[in-house]
């Protein structure tokens, strides 16, 4: 599995909202160079819900071509359908992606069983390997460490992505994991916590605009240095804080734009990051060194 810094990557936009894919070319070469462990690619930051079915897999299969096996390409697929993330799995695994990260279905509630039996059924449509993802804040269904634990034992379930922030309930799931089992922070603020009670990396959205550096946190956390992870975490503080002051991405697309990296597009219901929280946002990208 994966170990390190798994960006969350931006889908770079025109100003009337279609995609870039010259964009997302640069993006991708801007991560290979600094480091990056693996692209995610067409998750909540890559504005996943608003992509249409099409372009959704177009976007996949042009980041596993730009990428040419030089960085593996953690593909988003879920769907609140599991008729659809099969769908999107299969497609994703079609176009060469490495992996699959599947968000836990959302709106629809559905209870445990529900959730254990979509995940295994989506990991029975494919060969690679599968990595849950949990963001109850914004899926409205929590998936408990009994769950991960039962699908743990799925052979192609191979992670989970933990974006809950509660470091003492992933230290309790790592504790009772098989070593084969991967779990990744899902939130910039806490990760070096987890991955200090034996998270494998970090899937970030701070990795966006400071990929070297939260590259450097996770190479040095995982191999034991938290002082000196903790040293270079302290620099990123503010800016992991501040690239949530309004819904993701519209922080970190605004920063990117004023860091000269994509177009500023990005697509409704989200729009341009108010105002009111720039000064915030620009303070903290000068605290990073940025």
């Amino acid at each position: 599995m994966i170990t390190g810094s798994i960006v969350a990557l931006v889908t770079p936009m025109t100003p009337d909202g279609a995609i870039d894919k010259k964009g997302l070319a640069t993006l991708i070469e801007y991560h290979i160079q600094a480091g990056t462990a693996a692209l995610g690619i067409a998750g909540t930051t890559g504005e996943s819900a608003t992509l249409t079915m099409g372009e959704h897999i177009d976007v996949i299969q042009f980041a596993v071509e730009q990428a040419a096996g030089r960085i593996p390409v953690v593909a988003g697929t879920g769907s609140n359908s599991t008729h659809e993330a099969i769908e999107l799995t299969v497609a994703a695994a079609a176009a060469g992606a490495e992996y699959s990260l599947l968000v836990t279905p959302y709106y629809n509630k559905p209870p445990q069983e529900g959730l254990y039996r979509h995940f295994c059924q989506v990991a029975a449509a494919v060969n690679i390997p599968i990595i849950l993802y949990n963001v109850p804040s914004r899926t409205g269904v929590d998936l408990s460490n009994e769950t991960v634990l039962r699908l743990s034992e799925v052979g192609n379930i191979a992670g989970l992505k933990d974006a809950t922030g509660d470091v003492e309930r992933g230290k309790a799931l790592i504790s009772k994991l098989p070593d084969t089992f991967a779990v990744y922070s899902g939130d910039d603020a806490t990760a070096l916590d987890l991955m200090s009670a034996g998270g494998r990396g970090n899937v970030s959205v701070t990795a966006n605009i400071a990929a070297s550096k939260v590259a450097e946190v996770c190479r040095l956390a995982i191999a034991g240095d938290y002082p000196g992870a903790q040293k270079i975490n302290a620099e990123l503080s503010a800016l992991n804080d501040a690239l949530f002051i309004e819904a993701n991405p519209i922080p970190v697309k605004w920063a990117m734009v004023e860091l000269g990296m994509i177009s500023d597009g990005i697509r409704l219901p989200l729009v341009a990051m108010s105002s009111a929280h720039q000064d915030t946002v620009l303070k903290a990208i000068r605290q990073a060194g940025l």
